[in-house]
């Protein structure tokens, strides 16, 4: 947003000049922080850059040192019930009242009254409260015996579901979701950022407080990075790449236009996790804070040597690659034109040319038969030159996208091979980048080879679908013979066989994950989730 249209609106949050000590320790500097209505804005930071703590103070657990803080055009003054003024907060650990049952916690403070004792007594309505504690329970894929539970016998990761529901039953116009992964288990976590979507549709705004930046990218539009107490970079998540944010966070000028590395960054994702539990042990006393800050120093410096190591030794290659792939496709289309506009016509000049001979010339019986051959076998030629143009370069997937490149493709292969495909290509997907839609072909291009190559299946299945704002998944399986147990695609590599290494190069030049897996019933599975801009 630019300067002018920002002076027009009136945020809903403005947080200035705030600041936090915790005796010698400054943990909060100068924080200045402006959130507008139906913004998502992320904040990440390593363990001891504040982040936390701000969070705790929007959250009306602290109270700032220094700094005011106003929502929707009001200040704040400490301590303050932040529940009452419209927000709410899903905490890194949920905060329930661990002896009442389930539908006590979900509505607790937000209690559906009686209608016709409302204005006299405010007694709950049990039965309507269970009925949409139910309904919210199974929007978010939680199970439970009963309502009547009480929430202390629940798993860690139920309750953490229960407090969000909790938040479900408000309405909010500012939610702070305080780290609530940690604890959830990967479709949870599914489910989180799809509600954090929904929510921005309907107008909340929210503060994202995490250090996974995959969640960071794909559901905000905006993230900051904290160090040391400052805001150190701000980035619009359309825009920023991984490499940029992780030099922010290290704090590192080396920043460098490349994706990163998934395992490298998996690693950092890791040791920041153990770095936040060292953190929660320094907040105990100061002299150990001081004392453990120092041990988490040399972590981080530890872990930028490393990242810094991996990417001179890698970032070249993944030029090149880049490179290779993107001349290799100039190529393809250069020849597939060629062959189309020049071969191919040729060839069917040639044929006509034929015809008109045969037909105006009164020729032997033996040579009309022969001309009729010449003319088959053109024909035939025409058709495999057509196949092989396709395959350099899918003819409709400029003019009429993806899905309609791969319905096309997936049409002619089963044809020609005789086995049965079917597809699920989610028509909501519309146009995306040239290099990610061709990556997409290829790799459905490539698993349907090997199927046919090697599997030994009479069914394939191809899914694609959005798994999230920002990032597709393409599914390839089939009931075939799968690969060898603990198969490692290096040796592929080395006996010859280029087909899931190249499908796995090209997620990774796309900053994907790529999994492949033997399914419990037969036949392999491959999945490819690609990240992509924005709609």
């Amino acid at each position: 947003m630019d300067k002018k249209s920002e002076i027009r609106r009136s945020p809903l949050l403005h947080v200035v000049n705030l600041s936090k000590r915790f005796g010698t320790l400054s943990a909060l500097r100068n924080i200045n922080l402006k959130l507008f209505p139906g913004d998502v804005i992320g904040i990440t930071g390593q363990s001891g850059s504040g982040k936390s703590t701000l969070a705790k103070i929007l959250a009306g657990i602290y109270t700032p040192d220094e700094g005011k803080i106003y929502f929707s055009g009001n200040l704040l003054h400490a301590p303050t019930n932040v529940r009452s003024i419209g927000i709410e907060v899903i905490h890194q650990t949920p905060r329930l009242a661990e002896n009442l049952d389930i539908t006590s916690n979900v509505f607790l403070g937000n209690e559906i009254p009686q209608r016709f004792l409302s204005k006299i007594l405010r007694i709950p309505a049990q039965n309507e409260m269970d009925q949409k504690t139910a309904e919210l329970l199974a929007e978010l894929g939680v199970e439970y015996d009963s309502l009547r539970d009480e929430v202390c016998n629940l798993s860690l990761e139920t309750r953490q579901m229960i407090a969000i529901a909790q938040v479900m039953t408000g309405s909010p116009k500012l939610i702070i979701v305080d780290e609530p992964m940690e604890v959830l288990s990967y479709p949870y976590q599914k489910i989180v950022l799809n509600l954090i979507s929904q929510w921005q549709r309907e107008g909340k705004s929210i503060l994202f407080f995490s250090n996974n930046l995959d969640h960071l990218l794909d559901v905000t539009d905006r993230i900051i990075v904290m160090r040391e107490g400052y805001c150190a970079a701000e980035f619009n998540s359309e825009e920023a790449d991984r490499e940029e944010i992780i030099a922010s966070l290290v704090g590192t000028t080396n920043y460098q236009q490349l994706l990163p590395i998934i395992w490298a960054l998996d690693n950092y994702y890791e040791a920041q996790k153990s770095a936040n539990d060292l953190h929660r042990s320094q907040m105990l006393v100061d002299q150990d804070m001081i004392n453990q800050e120092s041990l988490y120093n040399q972590l981080v410096n530890h872990l930028t040597e490393q990242i810094t190591t991996l990417d001179s030794t890698n970032q070249t290659l993944q030029n090149a690659q880049r490179r290779l792939i993107a001349d290799s496709e100039e190529e393809r289309k250069a020849l597939a034109r060629e062959i189309h506009d020049q071969i191919i016509q040729d060839l069917l000049s040639t044929n006509f040319q034929l015809e008109a001979l045969d037909t105006l010339n009164p020729t032997p019986e033996k040579l009309h038969e022969d001309i009729s051959q010449i003319r088959s076998n053109i024909r035939k030629m025409v058709d495999e030159l057509r196949i092989i143009c396709g395959n350099l370069r899918p003819p409709t997937i400029d003019s009429l996208g993806l899905n309609a490149a791969i319905q096309s493709y997936a049409q002619e292969w089963s044809k020609r091979f005789g086995i049965e495909i079917h597809l699920h290509l989610d028509p909501e997907i519309g146009r995306i980048s040239e290099a990610i839609e061709l990556s997409i072909y290829r790799i459905v291009q490539e698993s349907l080879n090997n199927i046919h190559k090697h599997s030994s299946a009479t069914v394939a299945w191809i899914t694609l679908e959005r798994t999230s704002p920002r990032a597709l998944m393409i599914t390839i399986e089939d009931n075939g013979e799968g690969v060898v147990e603990n198969f490692d695609l290096a040796s592929f590599s080395k006996s010859g066989h280029y087909g899931l290494v190249g499908i796995e190069e090209r997620v990774k030049l796309l900053g994907g994950r790529l999994r492949i897996r033997n399914k419990a019933e037969g036949g392999l599975l491959i999945q490819a989730e690609i990240p992509h801009p924005k709609n």
